[in-house]
């Protein structure tokens, strides 16, 4: 319990910038078991651990760390995978620096122990010993609908086939995975894990519907005649807007427009040819983690030059840390304090810059964040072909909620009580629907929650 006085924080070795800019391979490489061993070993197994408590799907990482330390690879298997849904794919993505990572109690003055990456070893290695999470097979004469194949769709799906109950997905898009899939770019997360998950829930029993959009090709009412529940999990896929003026001009991208048709050329399927940027130069307007997705995606793909440019500066970024600094290393261009007056255009309506204004931090707002405030008369041009706006997300809300009472807030949200219920009983939702563009590890706790919330209800 005290190896972290004599073993240092170590992170994950990282395939070489000049080797993984060509290629949409995942740049991180998979710990040894030694190295697991030796960093599972720091931990000082807290009496509270504030890692748990600040993980939102409350995982048993002291627990999984301790098990790995004493190479107990099966039962950390099984800990990790009882209150996640997928921890292979958390364990690449989530931003641990905000969440677990961030509140290891060794991290003031010793080096956070590097949960993410055990994380994913845990589970990379059981799979590759064999090991499954256990499903008992559909025992129920109980089925759901779950509507998106996204994380919460995906996790509401794995609790309820776990309790031996049907799930009937439906699914608009050609793979299942939502975001999983078209969204997080292959170096962060290979899309084979995402198909691994998926296989092993149709193994389970899950039927799943793909190229099936609810409301289109089926209707909403034969999911209602046909279920015993249904659960709603279709993300927030709207971009948001700023507003500026010649924003709608030739070769302005929203950000998940821009990727999921980069990640549908990368599956060698139809994409939209506009979002080929190579020789190009591009400039991403954002700072969360779906920016820095954009710009490194540029690179990737060949763009001349690739700028981020953010109204704060890199402390105040929304995304992770680790993902600012791998987009710096790969060579992509920060511009802080800016933000956006309007999109600059030539006669053809086609973008040739932007034109920004220099900010500065201001004073606290409600929420304990320093303010935005804009420089008067520092406005300056940034030249461009392509400009991508990475500014959010909200929900689109399909014609189906209404009619079937299905209520919203003010801004699209689906309105939820304790329980992930809808205002219509027997109709559960979860994920970004319900709050917004949010993180795939809230969406997984959503569809878990929802899970244990209809299983109650058959009872």
């Amino acid at each position: 319990m005290r190896e972290f006085l004599d073993t240092q924080r170590i992170e994950p070795e990282k395939r070489l910038v000049v080797e993984r800019i060509k290629d949409f391979n995942e740049i991180y490489e998979f710990f040894e078991s030694k190295e697991a061993a030796s960093q599972s070993d720091r931990c000082i197994q807290c009496g509270d651990p504030f890692c748990l408590d600040k993980c939102p799907l409350h995982n048993y990482i002291p627990q999984w760390l301790k098990s790995i330390a004493e190479k107990d690879l099966e039962f950390a298997f099984n800990l990790s995978n009882e209150p996640s849904p997928f921890p292979e794919v958390m364990g690449r993505i989530c931003p641990h620096d905000r969440l677990c990572e961030g509140d290891c109690t060794l991290n003031d003055g010793h080096g956070a122990i590097t949960i993410g990456s055990i994380e994913t070893f845990i589970n990379e290695e059981g799979f590759k010993a064999g090991l499954k999470p256990h499903f008992p097979g559909v025992t129920s004469d109980k089925r759901v609908a779950v509507i998106g194949s996204g994380p919460a769709g995906l996790s509401v799906a794995t609790y309820l086939l776990r309790a031996g109950i049907g799930v009937d997905m439906y699914e608009k898009a050609d793979r299942a995975g939502g975001l999983l899939t078209y969204g997080i770019p292959g170096f962060k997360l290979d899309k084979k894990v995402v198909e691994r998950r998926v296989n092993g829930l149709i193994e389970a029993g899950l039927k799943l519907n793909l190229n099936c959009e609810v409301g289109k090709d089926i209707s909403f009412e034969d999911l209602t005649d046909k279920s015993s529940a249904i659960f709603i999990g279709i993300g927030a896929t709207k971009a948001k807007v700023a507003g500026l003026e010649n924003e709608n001009a030739k070769g302005v991208h929203a950000s998940m427009e821009y990727l999921t048709a980069i990640q549908s050329k990368n599956f060698g399927e139809k994409y939209d040819k506009s979002c080929d940027f190579k020789d190009k130069n591009v400039v991403v307007i954002g700072g969360g983690d779906t920016a820095m997705d954009c710009v490194r995606t540029a690179k990737r793909e060949g763009a001349k030059s690739v700028t981020c440019l953010y109204r704060r500066d890199a402390h105040n970024m929304p995304g992770s840390q680790k993902e600012y600094r791998n987009a710096c290393e790969e060579g992509v261009d920060f511009t802080f304090y800016a933000s956006p007056k309007q999109v600059l255009v030539n006669e053809q309506n086609e973008v040739v810059g932007i034109e920004m204004v220099k900010t500065a931090l201001g004073a606290k707002d409600e929420s304990g964040r320093a303010r935005m405030e804009e420089q008067k008369g520092s406005e300056f041009k940034v030249d461009a072909d392509v400009v991508i706006m990475s500014l959010g997300f909200d929900p689109v809300n399909p014609s189906y909620l209404a009619s079937n009472g299905v209520e919203t807030n003010s801004w699209g949200g689906i309105t939820l009580n304790d329980k992930f219920e809808t205002s219509t009983s027997g109709i559960f939702a979860g994920g970004d629907c319900f709050r917004g563009a949010d993180l795939v590890v809230r969406a997984a706790y959503d569809g878990r929650e929802a899970a244990r919330a209809i299983i109650k209800s058959f009872k």
